[in-house]
């Protein structure tokens, strides 16, 4: 009990906020990732009515970090900060770029006194400095900043996250998204895997029905793309355009030859026979010139689709039963390498090649190998073979949503205690190894079909993109125990004006009520995350089927859905249904209870239906996936219906 109550009032004198008083020396400010260094003096400096951000004259580079560090001060707290080229005045913010070999290319200084003073090497740091500096204001109602000097930097060049869109289409704007909430948080790369497939077992064993999608368009080869969802050249372009405004590098991945059945599926020809057409044809000269062909569209060119320095080439879990097909397997990693390489772009492959171990050579300088599994690549052996490698162990950071195998929401006490870039799978190296250039995490779909919706996968990705950014930039420096830093980073936004989870308010109460909602009513938010309690009074009147009753742009919950003409709700293509029919003439008090596990309808105050989370069974009863039913509910705008709907009530947790 005593050891206990000691680490509680720990936890509670180390969450008091840092900066409440002046009287006092500073603490270190809390943002993630974690500040290498503080050193804390008296006193707030506070925003005045003329406060500006000062550039150096003709700096265009510093203009444009300005510009997005005055948008999202706007975005977040409403208040305008004009860019000038003058002298610093009280409440301002001075930029500049300064030589300091300490800081390398990302890191940099922040002076806070009566004004804030960032000096960095490069624009990059600067960019970084304005993502603390946010942080740190978002934590204080007067945006007042404590007085102090703060150099940082990071321990990992590399700061990654991966998403699957082949499995699981992740619309544009989610990506666009992403590329602000990495940002915010310092991570630097995110890579795009384009196209993949499900498992058989799941679509009666036959790869005709099997998923599959590649999801960026295809000129070479009309229809190609993913019906059900892709993405135009020019809008991948400008995605990549917008990462590039903040600072993070889109790498885009075409995986090959194996997890290729959407290439299969199209050119039938080209896929393997002997090992599955999710398995291209090492040894067919076709499958060469469709990959040829395939790249180069996305390639060539003085403008090519794939604007950055690297593109990722798969080359991952193909079978290794045969020696003439592992010499095969080596030999198409080596030309797929080199015909990135002929672009001009490095390449980024998949470690595999201690599962694919032979005497055919693959070209290792300057390739950049990502470490996933040791049994497939040991990181000292691809060390020793010349790769510079990406730290992404799947026993530690594959998030596989609602699969039941791998993490549905990754360890995150372990990982903040125990690991960095350093620690692949069983081998640890140096922190400062210099082959090791970050690290990753990465979100596989692998169960096409299971319900899970794009909110789902963001609920398990913005807790890990928090405490992964930690650990490649802080790393061991970090100081907070675990059980602070969890507390404390469910204050911080997603991003300036991003907020995918639906949060609303951070306090648990009644965060909206409305007397009476009438037909095309718009209301103040646009919907509500995990966990919430929707309430409302219903004067059912007959309703033809399609009725809706609140919707956003993605979502949708019926007073009668399409099919049934049930009370339900669709999101991501899936249809969920609760046991519920609004009757002419009813008056009822309708309730909906949601998590991150399913959705809950009450009648009268009673449990009435419960969409959780159920097993779905395949081939004969041997193989299985669970099927999700969750919502985060709509509330943006009312939809057409003839019921009257009175006392609408919207608690931010589950009521029940």
């Amino acid at each position: 009990m005593k050891t206990l109550f000691i680490r509680v009032i720990a936890i509670i004198f180390v969450i008091l906020p840092v900066f409440s008083s002046a009287a006092e020396i500073n603490q270190k400010p809390f943002v993630i990732p974690e500040l290498k260094q503080w050193a804390g003096k008296d006193g707030l400096f506070r925003i005045t009515e003329t406060s500006q951000i000062i550039v150096p004259k003709g700096n265009s580079d510093l203009r444009h970090v300005a510009k997005l560090f005055a948008e999202d001060y706007k975005i977040m707290f409403g208040k305008e900060l004009t860019i000038s080229e003058g002298k610093a005045n009280k409440g301002d913010f001075t930029f500049k770029t300064a030589s300091n070999k300490e800081l390398g290319k990302e890191g940099y200084q922040i002076k806070i006194s009566d004004l804030v003073e960032i000096t960095a090497p490069q624009p990059i740091g600067v960019f970084w400095a304005t993502r603390t500096l946010l942080q740190m204001s978002e934590q204080s109602k007067e945006r007042e900043l404590p007085k102090g000097e703060i150099k940082d930097w990071p321990d990992y060049e590399l700061r990654g996250f991966m998403i699957d869109c082949g499995r699981k289409f992740i619309p544009l704007q989610y990506l666009r998204d992403y590329v602000e909430i990495m940002a915010y948080y310092k991570m630097n790369t995110f890579q795009i895997h384009l196209n993949d497939n499900g498992f058989k077992q799941y679509f009666e064993n036959d790869w005709n029905k099997t998923y599959s999608a590649f999801r960026l368009e295809s000129e070479t080869f009309p229809g190609l793309a993913a019906q059900d969802g892709y993405y135009t050249k020019s809008e991948f372009i400008d995605l990549q355009k917008l990462a590039e405004e903040y600072f993070v590098e889109i790498i885009p991945e075409i995986d090959v030859p194996a997890h290729s059945l959407a290439f299969s599926q199209y050119k039938p020809e080209i896929g393997s026979t002997e090992y599955g057409m999710d398995h291209l044809d090492l040894f067919n000269p076709e499958t060469y010139k469709f990959i040829d062909d395939l790249f180069k569209e996305y390639l060539e060119g003085e403008n090519p689709v794939f604007r950055g320095k690297r593109v990722h080439v798969g080359t991952d879990e193909y079978s290794n039963k045969k020696k003439d097909v592992i010499e095969k397997f080596r030999y198409f990693t080596d030309y797929c390498i080199r015909l990135v390489e002929g672009y001009g772009k490095q390449a980024c492959v998949w470690g595999a090649l201690t599962h694919a171990n032979g005497e055919t050579p693959v070209k290792s300088e300057n390739v950049l190998m990502l470490a996933w599994h040791n049994p497939y690549a040991q990181p000292d052996s691809m060390i020793e073979q010349g790769y510079d490698l990406v730290s992404i162990p799947d026993g530690l950071l594959y998030i596989v949503p609602n699969a039941g195998y791998y993490y549905d929401y990754l360890n995150h006490n372990k990982i903040y205690d125990e690991w960095t870039p350093a620690q692949i799978g069983n081998k640890v190296f140096s922190d400062n190894e210099p082959k090791i250039k970050g690290g990753m995490f990465a979100v596989w779909n692998d169960h096409a079909g299971n319900g899970i919706s794009t909110k789902d996968i963001h609920h398990r990705v913005f807790p890990a993109i928090q405490t992964l950014s930690t650990k490649m930039w802080t790393g061991k420096s970090i100081t907070l125990p675990f059980d602070v830093f969890d507390l404390k980073r469910q204050n911080l936004s997603e991003a300036p004006g991003i907020n995918i989870l639906g949060k609303i308010s951070t306090q648990p109460t009644l965060v909206y009520e409305q007397a009476e909602v009438k037909k095309g009513d718009k209301m103040k938010y646009k919907e509500i995350g995990y966990n919430y309690t929707v309430s409302f009074e219903l004067d059912g009147a007959n309703e033809k089927k399609g009725t809706v009753l609140f919707s956003t742009d993605e979502t949708q919950f019926y007073l009668s859905d399409p099919i049934k003409g049930m009370l339900g709700f669709a999101r991501d293509g899936y249809l969920n249904t609760f046991n519920y029919r609004v009757k002419d003439g009813e008056k009822v008090l309708i309730t909906v209870c949601g998590d991150n596990k399913g959705t809950r309808l009450y009648i009268n105050g009673k449990l009435h239906d419960n969409l959780s989370i159920k097993t779905q069974w395949y081939s004969e009863g041997k193989d299985k996936m669970y099927y999700i039913q969750t919502l985060v509910f709509p509330l943006e705008r009312a939809g057409d219906y003839n019921s009257k709907i009175r006392n609408l009530k919207v608690y931010n947790y589950c009521k029940e």
